[in-house]
């Protein structure tokens, strides 16, 4: 096992597990039926399965990616965002919350192995590392927080 500490990424991987954990807390105030509820996002409606699915897809193509730039079959980051992020809605759109909350954790740990493996940073790997995890998170962290307030605003009431 890589030693975290010891890797060029350790910087990273430390912003990396910051910005998941603050998801993490965010999603953990809600119910399993708040979990469930449209209105994270419209058009199409998201719940907070969604972005759990959405993100831990996005972690899991990432682990791939990794994958192959230690392989060396890597064939770049040109990639359509929002057809893969359309494709990643709708694999798990029926799925129930447990399902995408294992996908989310499994893809994270997954992609965070492939990382501590990649041998020198590069602008490949930086580019997967913004996109599906650090950068991404901070996309998300904002609009989290204010429905997971309207959430428990709700409860409220």
């Amino acid at each position: 096992m890589t030693d975290l500490t010891e890797t060029p990424y350790a910087a990273d991987l430390d912003a990396e597990e910051r910005g998941w954990y603050e998801i993490v807390s965010l999603v953990r105030r809600c119910t399993l039926e708040e979990r469930m509820a449209p209105g994270y996002y419209h058009d199409p409606d998201w719940s907070l399965r969604d972005l759990v699915g959405h993100l831990g897809t996005w972690l899991a193509e990432a682990a791939a990616q990794f994958d192959r730039l230690v392989a060396g079959t890597y064939e770049g980051h040109d990639v359509d965002i929002d057809t893969l992020n359309a494709s990643f809605l709708e694999a798990l759109r029926d799925q129930p919350w447990d399902v995408c909350w294992s996908q989310a954790n499994a893809g994270r740990t997954r992609m965070r192995q492939a990382w501590t493996l990649l041998p020198a940073p590069n602008d490949e790997a930086a580019w997967w590392i913004r996109k599906s995890a650090v950068d991404h998170y901070a996309e998300h962290v904002d609009r989290l927080a204010a429905w997971v307030d309207e959430l428990e605003a709700r409860r409220a009431h």
